[in-house]
């Protein structure tokens, strides 16, 4: 996959320094990997894969000031959102050690003003209101939804990166919430809000 060539197919708005941003990031990644094991993406095309997934919903999300990604792990999706959305103040949460160590240095290497790593499980922080919540292979929906409970208001969006079972989790968690499922070859987006 050539990533550039993929995303300006699609028309996806992206910051003039996404890409180089997108390289320094993929270089310290495999360097940090090789001994930390940060992530399951052990080659460039797999990390290709893994970034366009995350970016691809800036196709279809409307423009926000807050977001918060649960879980970040090695930066998938919210470092990679931050990225392509340098007018979103974003917070990682992500509680191991050394997943945030990385983060927190992309951040410094990179000079992300928009970017705050929180070193937390998402039970342990106090209460704030983002516009968006993303989260990807975390858990299910059901408990998303209640993991981001003292996160969200009425005008808050959530964007879950789900694979096919997203049909049943639907069913099971989502009563007073409209929802969309944006469905991809290998993703599908879940959208969740009281007004969407």
């Amino acid at each position: 996959m050539n990533l550039k060539t993929t995303l300006e197919n699609q028309n996806i708005k992206l910051p003039e320094n996404f890409f180089y941003n997108i390289q320094k990031y993929k270089e310290h990644l495999f360097k940090w990997n090789k001994v930390h094991n940060l992530t399951g993406a052990r080659d460039e095309q797999t990390l290709n894969e893994f970034i366009y997934d995350a970016v691809f919903p800036v196709s279809f999300l409307p423009k926000v000031k807050t977001l918060m990604d649960i879980g970040t792990g090695a930066g998938f999706p919210g470092m990679i959102l931050a990225f392509a959305l340098p007018d979103t103040e974003v917070t990682l949460v992500e509680p191991l050690a050394k997943r945030a160590s990385f983060l927190q240095f992309i951040k410094a290497d990179l000079g992300l003003e928009n970017v705050t790593v929180v070193k937390k499980r998402v039970e342990q922080m106090d209460s704030q209101i983002f516009d968006i919540i993303t989260s990807r292979a975390v858990t299910d929906t059901k408990m998303l939804l209640e993991l981001s409970q003292n996160f969200r208001d009425k005008d808050s969006k959530l964007l879950f990166y789900k694979g096919e079972k997203v049909f049943d989790e639907v069913k099971d968690g989502v009563k007073d919430m409209q929802h969309k499922i944006i469905e991809t070859d290998n993703r599908h987006y879940l959208l969740l809000g009281e007004n969407l």
